[in-house]
């Protein structure tokens, strides 16, 4: 009875520290992609600049599906063109975020009607470098994958610029869509389609 107090005191007390990690751990078990913005802007424009005149421009763009896709966030200066600095400066906003994943679901439709059984890719665009990983999804009946980072615990995609390509056995689906692909996606909190209140990009095939 008289050691009543003190096992209080000290069950409190471990009972705080326990809450405090746990806190700990969840805030920074998912951190942004490291990711040097400079560099990467260059990579962009090494990569897609095939004219090197310092800006990827409409024609350009057409070979650059991430880029292409994240036009309206890129672009700062509305010349409808994307340079080195605009590809460092959207990087920054991501990183400023502190979001390190957010979720996203695909929703692909082939020929008006649901494509169920395909695999979704997003392939990060190569001049974010080596930190951010592909992400993959799988659709259901009603042509929606949820997408997921590979080697990640949980559902969710990093911010970036991705390469998006779509398979299914059997279904032939054409080159444009996979291999050479032209499709693109920015997963980023105000990305298109997050300010159309959708949970991930529509691509109708």
């Amino acid at each position: 009875m008289t050691h009543r107090p003190e096992c209080l005191v000290v069950l409190m007390a471990a009972v705080a520290v326990l809450s405090t990690q746990g806190c700990s751990r969840s805030a920074s078990r998912v951190r942004p992609p490291s990711i040097n913005a400079v560099a990467a802007g260059a990579a962009a424009m090494e990569q897609y600049d095939t004219n090197r005149d310092g800006r990827v421009d409409a024609t350009e763009l057409a070979n650059a599906p991430g880029l292409k896709a994240a036009l309206a966030n890129l672009d700062r200066n509305n010349d409808k063109c994307v340079d080195a600095d605009e590809v460092a400066e959207r990087i920054r906003i991501w990183q400023e975020s502190r979001v390190g994943q957010t979720s996203v679901t695909t929703t692909v439709t082939f020929r008006g009607q649901p494509l169920a059984g395909a695999t979704v890719v997003f392939e990060p665009e190569a001049c974010l470098g080596p930190h951010v990983r592909p992400a993959v999804g799988t659709t259901t009946e009603d042509g929606v994958a949820p997408m997921k980072t590979e080697g990640a615990d949980a559902p969710g995609v990093a911010p970036g610029l991705y390469l998006v390509r779509i398979t299914k056995d059997g279904a032939n689906l054409p080159a444009k869509y996979n291999i050479e692909t032209v499709l693109g996606v920015e997963v980023a909190r105000d990305g298109d389609y997050a300010l159309n209140d959708q949970n991930g990009p529509l691509f109708a095939l």
